[in-house]
């Protein structure tokens, strides 16, 4: 049996749970980009604990990653066939599953293979969460959905080491580094079963199929070129990394004619054409690459600056980057009162304040000696987080807002895909430029090995400076939304949704 959907135009057309399925989304998103980070810190512990190689300690990090970037645009689009919340309870589910395998874990390659379990159901929810929220709230509210998915995203990236740290310090039941997955059980169970009951049932598109070779030339374009910005440095950047990333390239090319060609035989492609030849959506997916290059990789020099360069525990380093957090909630909260006005002005102005804020901690970093005082990292961190706040929920809302219900699920797991992608390669190549001012700073002309620190830092901070400079002025190129219809106009189609 079918009921008819409509996507809510005003609050009262709206699930009036939607607020309470949107944070059980959240939970799941929260509980998923925390393991991320929270991993770093413990990463030392597991080498120890399993007598692991440093090339499998850096799978644990680089399996997850690739399986995530690998099957975020699939299962994207699945979810648009098969209905994005049955997909997002899959994908939790999973996602509990490889936690609990990761936490028992007795060997260095079986938790290496629920890394890839972790990886894969994770590209299987998170797409679904943007894709269900989509249509779950009125365009009033969006902003504020848009702005608290930003602030739940860049808070888990701060947090992370804060709560890996204390999990390790603590060393509950004697179990050193296992709580950081086994934490995730408890709060996959709540979202699963809480998100049976409350998330919005969004209907399912059975007409559309899914594009099997699609899939084959997407993924293994998404491994050519994820894998060497992951592995490279490793390796000493060899011929056949730059080998990879061009034959990506390559494969981009013959995915994208791939798609043209079923879209003239009429049949469902992964990423549908009209996407593909989107100039907004395109433009926003280069733009949200480089955005994503930078966070990732300035938290990677930060937490090293600061535990090995001067001596701080993973748990002092993580309450000192506590003001960058406070930043991203005071903007989101702001950000979601404005709901979708000036969402280029907004992304451009965030963008401009991390560059301020990233001139500002290169500044301040530049003139440390012997420690590190918290509090002159206050006002940098603060504006930088302001920044984010500002940009993030801004962002995905504009690239989002135009494109059809329907591919509203392909479209998010794309653009996180190539998330993914920039946060690997802003790592790569921030990783080249500090290790190698580590590596020859003195050399160089560093008279100390805290002046050698200084030096790297300095130097891959202008990276993050000239990244959202690019930002800010890509933004401005984006073609501003549509105005919204006024109450009572405008009505959108009804779309069938199971019982």
């Amino acid at each position: 049996m079918t009921t008819q959907f409509r996507p809510p135009e005003t609050a009262a057309d709206a699930d009036p749970r939607r607020w309470l399925g949107f944070a059980i989304l959240l939970v799941a998103t929260f509980m998923n980009l925390i393991d991320v980070t929270v991993i770093n810190v413990a990463l030392p512990s597991m080498q120890q604990n399993l007598g692991a190689s440093a090339s499998q300690i850096e799978w644990v990090v680089a399996a997850y990653v690739l399986a995530f970037a690998l099957g975020l645009l699939p299962f994207g689009r699945l979810g648009d066939i098969v209905g994005r919340k049955r997909m997002f309870l899959i994908g939790v589910s999973l996602f509990t599953l490889g936690s609990f395998i990761c936490g028992v874990a007795p060997s260095i390659e079986l938790l290496i293979g629920a890394r890839v379990l972790q990886g894969l159901a994770a590209s299987a929810m998170t797409p679904q969460v943007l894709a269900i929220a989509q249509v779950s709230f009125p365009p009033k509210e969006k902003g504020l959905m848009f702005s608290l998915f930003g602030l739940s995203a860049s808070l888990a990236a701060v947090c992370g080491p804060i709560l890996g740290g204390a999990l390790i310090a603590g060393n509950f039941f004697g179990l050193d580094w296992r709580p950081i997955f086994l934490i995730n059980i408890p709060f996959g169970i709540l979202a699963v079963v809480a998100g049976a009951a409350v998330v919005t049932k969004v209907p399912p598109h059975p007409g559309l199929k899914n594009d099997y070779p699609g899939i084959g030339l997407f993924g293994l374009a998404m491994v050519l070129l994820v894998y060497p910005l992951i592995e490279g440095r490793t390796y000493g950047w060899p011929v056949w990394a730059f080998g990879m990333m061009v034959a990506s390239v390559v494969l981009m090319a013959a995915f994208y004619l791939w798609e043209r060609g079923r879209h003239a035989r009429n049949l469902t492609q992964l990423l549908p054409l009209e996407l593909l030849q989107n100039r907004n959506f395109l433009l926003g997916m280069l733009i949200t690459t480089i955005f994503s290059s930078g966070i990732p990789a300035l938290f990677l020099v930060v937490a090293i600056f600061l535990q090995t360069g001067f001596g701080l525990t993973p748990l002092q380093s993580g309450f000192t980057t506590v003001p960058f957090s406070l930043g991203v909630m005071a903007a989101s909260l702001l950000g979601g009162r404005l709901g979708n006005r000036w969402l280029r002005q907004r992304v451009a102005t965030g963008a401009l304040l991390l560059v301020v804020g990233m001139i500002y901690l290169r500044a301040v970093v530049g003139l440390v000696t012997d420690g590190i005082d918290g509090l002159a990292l206050l006002p940098p961190l603060l504006i930088s987080g302001m920044g984010l706040g500002t940009t993030f929920g801004s962002l995905f809302q504009s690239i989002l807002a135009g494109v059809p219900h329907k591919d509203a699920g392909s479209a998010s797991g794309a653009l996180q895909a190539f998330q993914q992608a920039g946060g690997a390669l802003g790592v790569a190549l921030v990783g080249e430029i500090f290790f190698t001012w580590l590596d020859h700073g003195q050399a160089w002309g560093a008279t100390s090995k805290n002046q050698v620190f200084v030096n790297a830092a300095t130097h891959a901070i202008i990276y993050q400076i000239v990244a959202f400079a690019l930002v800010a002025a890509l933004v401005l190129l984006l073609k501003p939304l549509p105005r919204q219809p006024s109450e009572g106009q405008g009505k959108p189609m009804p779309m069938a949704v199971e019982a």
